[in-house]
């Protein structure tokens, strides 16, 4: 029989993302990872490819969904920045009153700001790396104030951008806020909040074993192996298409369902996406509101964002907690700036402190380098945040192709970064990118205006 171009797609696409993400295999990445020799970001630039452009655009600038190609490199550079073309949505309200306004005090001199890759022995500059990171969109904030703004390709300063699982950060600070507001037990069973989870992997896990992704499930991140268990997850919440005769479950919480136990929870730490959606429908049973409501009304309406974000969806409207958000860049700084503040914004406690202390505690940092993320050395992982523990009590939220918001609280500095990087694993980005982040938050101590 032949195979339909939708199979031949999909194969195509796992294929692709094998090549690029076979030298960071979960539990195999490099040092310091090197990208195979690639396109560089300016000759990979949407607009200037020409990608979706014209009316309609001519067929061979065309991405689709449906074929995969949305998710190949150099095309998913546009779709990161036009996700609600490529799939079903849901919306997350700013609410209709006056946005909360970020005091301007852009400066000239960041650019030149130098650092030292890791892993490397010749300087990089400040704006060299934002083409190394194939950057669509960052602003920097110092003190409250926005000193930096960039746009690159498809994203503009009024446009949004998937942030990957920068989501799960999100979620996990309102999970957090829910245990400090005292409505989720944290040493409580999942099942104890979703009972239709009691059978699965997720039944006798706790709430902070899921925040803290501690739990013993038999699930496979590496996008290298088309046999890994993250596919099977995201077909189900219609996240890429599916291939003809598929019979699998048919939405995120279906799959959850059939997520089987290995080991023992309580463990080590293993970075695993369906933790997040499994958190995302404990907090939907704890407040009886969506995942979008919750956003909308805890976070979006209370920091007076600029724009309403929007969420991808399964084929009946669940929101995809494990990666699904979409958003301004300046909104997600607005987001991290709350988290630098203790929770406060705009004069309003948002978030509890309780909350946010927890956070930047950390977890267990003997509990974090099995997971093998040599780039992230004495880090640990707590409410689904990356914590340094460095001097600086950096932390932030990461997703795969570059997003982050990275808090470093001495400096008082807030990064909020989208990109389009070729590969999915942050290994490969983080050498231009941690050190750059560190540079600039010592340089703009030295410097203060």
């Amino acid at each position: 029989m032949k195979a339909s171009k939708t199979a031949l797609a999909c194969a195509s696409l796992i294929a692709g993302l094998a090549i690029f993400t076979t030298a960071q295999a979960q539990n195999a990445q490099p040092a310091f990872a090197k990208p195979p020799a690639i396109p560089t970001a300016a000759q990979t630039d949407p607009v200037t490819l020409g990608w979706m452009i014209g009316s309609p655009p001519p067929a061979n600038k065309v991405i689709r969904f449906a074929d995969g190609s949305f998710y190949s490199f150099p095309k998913f550079r546009w779709p990161f920045s036009n996700a609600r073309q490529m799939g079903p949505t849901t919306n997350v309200s700013r609410g209709i009153g006056a946005p909360a306004p970020l005091p301007r005090a852009e400066r000239d001199d960041i650019d030149a700001v130098s650092f030292t890759p890791l892993g490397k022995t010749e300087p990089m500059t400040w704006a060299q790396s934002l083409g190394a990171n194939y950057t669509d969109g960052i602003v920097v904030l110092h003190k409250g104030r926005v000193v930096y703004e960039r746009y690159f390709g498809a994203l503009k300063a009024d446009g949004q951008h998937l942030a990957h699982s920068v989501t799960k950060s999100f979620f996990g600070t309102i999970g957090a806020a829910l245990v400090a507001e005292g409505k989720l037990d944290p040493n409580a069973p999942v099942s104890q909040y979703v009972p239709e989870l009691k059978d699965s992997a997720f039944g006798d896990a706790t709430i902070r074993q899921l925040l803290d992704m501690r739990t013993g499930l038999k699930y496979s991140e590496n996008y290298a192996d088309p046999k890994a268990e993250i596919w099977d997850h995201v077909r189900a919440g219609s996240v890429l298409p599916r291939p003809p005769g598929y019979a699998g479950p048919q939405t995120f919480y279906e799959f959850l369902q059939t997520v089987k136990k290995e080991g023992e929870h309580g463990g080590t730490f293993a970075y695993k996406t369906v933790n997040s959606d499994a958190l995302g429908w404990v907090i939907r049973r704890v407040t009886g509101k969506s995942i979008s409501e919750n956003l909308s009304e805890r976070v979006w309406r209370k920091l007076g964002m600029e724009q309403d974000a929007y969420f991808s969806v399964d084929t009946v409207g669940n929101e995809f907690a494990g990666g699904g958000l979409n958003s301004g860049t300046r909104d997600l700084a607005r987001f991290g700036e709350m988290m630098r503040n203790d929770g406060r914004f705009n004069g309003e406690q948002i978030i509890p402190k309780a909350a946010i202390d927890d956070i930047r505690q950390g977890s267990d940092r003997a509990a974090f380098p099995s997971a093998n993320y040599p780039t992230l050395p004495g880090w640990s992982y707590r409410n689904m945040w990356w914590v340094s523990n460095n001097d600086h009590g950096a932390y932030a939220a990461r997703g795969v192709h570059g997003q982050t918001v990275y808090i470093d609280p001495k400096a008082e500095m807030v990064i909020a970064r989208y990109a389009s990087f070729p590969m999915p694993a942050n290994a490969f980005n983080d050498p231009t990118s941690l050190p750059a982040y560190d540079a600039l938050a010592r340089y703009l101590m030295a410097n203060p205006r």
